[in-house]
C-alpha cells in the first residue's frame, strides 16, 4: 500500500470504487482531488489499483488558480488523452465553482460517457460514515421512492421544527431521478456518499425550516440551530428569517443576486438510512432521510426543467413527515415503505 494512504479511509474508498462504481482491471480511472482533500484522493486511487485498474491522480491546482469558473482547456485535453472509463471528483468546495462543475459533468457524460462519482466537499469523516452504507439497500429504497413519486401529484411535508410545505408535481413534464449510488453503466453518475430521489417541482408553497444550507453557506455556518426560515410562494422565496439577521440578509442577497436564484429548482427525498444525524456537510446530509429543496439551478439535464441559474443552494430539513397524495411515506424521519 502507498505509504501516503490512511488505512482508516480505505473501507469507504473500497465501497466507493468497488461497489458504487464497479471498478475492474480493464478500467482507466481518472481522479481529480485538491491539496485539501489529497488524503482521500490517495485512498480512492489505492482502492482502484487494488482492482487492477490503471489510475491517474490529478489535483485542481495543477490546472490553474481557484475558484474555477470554466472547464480549463488543459483539463479537457488531459481527459481526452487518457480517455477514462471511470472518473471521481473528490475536492473541497469553493464559491462559484458550480460554473466549472456543470460543464465538466456534461463533458464527462456526453463526450467520454464515463461512470462518475461526484464527491464535492468530501471529508475523512464522510468516508468513515456515509460511504460505509449498504448501497444495495440504498439503491432499493431510492428506486421505491422514485416509483411512488412518479405517480404522485401532491406532496405535503411537515416537521416538528415548523416546516410545512405543499409541493405540486408534474411528472409528465419533469423527471424524477434516482441517485442510488450504484453507477455501473457508461454515462451514469451521481454524488458519493449517495441516496436521494429528486425532481424539479411544478410549484411549492409554505414554510421551510432549514437546518443546513449548501453552496457557500455550508462550510461558513455549518448546522443552523435555530434553523433558518424560508417563506415560499408560488415556487419563489419571498422572505428569509433567522435568529441572526445578518445571516438572513446574506442568504437573501445571495439568492436575489442571480437570475432565478430565489426560485425553487429542486425537490428531493433523502434515502440513506445509514445516516441518523446531520454532520454539517452537505454532500452527505442531503442524503439523510428527509426532504431538501434547492434554490436556483434545477438540474435541467436531469429533470427536464426549461430554465437555469448560476447558483444551487440546498436547504435541508429533518425529522420530516411526508404524505404523497394522502399516503404516508415517512413519519418523523422514518420510512414506512
Amino acid at each position: 500500500m502507498d505509504k501516503r494512504v490512511d488505512p482508516k479511509l480505505m473501507p469507504g474508498a473500497r465501497n466507493a470504487v468497488q461497489v458504487c462504481l464497479n471498478v475492474a482491471m480493464d478500467d482507466r480511472v481518472w481522479i481529480l482531488t485538491d491539496y485539501a482533500r489529497e488524503a482521500i484522493g490517495y485512498a480512492l486511487a489505492e482502492a482502484a489499483r487494488e482492482q487492477g485498474a490503471t489510475v491517474t491522480l490529478r489535483r485542481m491546482e495543477e490546472f490553474g488558480k481557484r475558484p474555477f469558473t470554466v472547464l480549463p482547456d488543459e483539463m479537457a485535453t488531459d481527459l481526452q488523452a487518457i480517455s477514462p472509463t471511470v472518473t471521481i471528483l473528490a475536492t473541497s468546495a469553493q464559491a462559484g465553482e458550480i460554473r466549472f462543475r456543470l460543464p465538466l459533468a456534461r463533458f464527462l457524460r456526453q463526450e467520454l460517457s464515463v461512470r462518475h462519482g461526484h464527491m464535492i466537499g468530501v471529508t475523512p469523516a464522510l468516508m468513515q460514515s456515509g460511504m460505509m452504507a449498504d448501497y444495495h439497500r440504498v439503491a432499493q429504497l431510492t428506486r421505491q421512492v422514485q416509483v411512488l413519486m412518479q405517480a404522485a401529484h401532491e406532496v405535503h411535508v411537515t416537521s416538528p421544527l415548523g416546516t410545512d410545505l405543499h409541493v405540486t408535481l408534474d411528472n409528465d413534464r419533469y423527471r424524477w431521478m434516482p441517485f442510488h449510488g450504484m453507477y455501473h453503466t457508461p454515462g451514469q453518475w451521481g454524488n458519493l456518499p449517495e441516496g436521494e430521489a429528486c425532481t424539479s417541482p411544478l410549484n411549492v408553497n409554505g414554510v421551510l425550516q432549514a437546518e443546513l444550507l449548501g453552496d457557500i453557506f455550508c462550510e461558513k455556518y455549518g448546522l443552523l440551530n435555530p434553523p433558518i426560515t424560508f417563506y415560499i410562494e408560488d415556487g419563489w422565496v419571498m422572505e428569509v428569517a433567522a435568529a441572526d439577521d445578518r445571516i438572513a440578509r446574506e442568504v437573501w442577497d445571495y439568492l436575489s443576486g442571480t437570475t432565478n436564484g430565489r426560485r425553487v429548482g429542486e425537490f428531493a427525498v433523502g434515502t440513506n438510512e445509514a445516516l441518523n444525524a446531520l454532520s454539517g456537510n452537505l454532500l452527505q446530509d442531503e442524503k439523510h432521510p428527509g426532504v431538501h429543496l434547492a434554490f436556483g439551478h434545477p438540474l435541467p439535464e436531469i429533470t427536464g426543467a426549461e430554465w437555469s441559474s448560476d447558483i444551487h443552494v440546498d436547504a435541508i430539513t429533518t425529522n420530516c413527515s411526508i404524505q404523497v397524495d394522502g399516503k404516508v411515506l415517512m413519519e418523523e424521519g422514518n420510512f414506512l415503505l
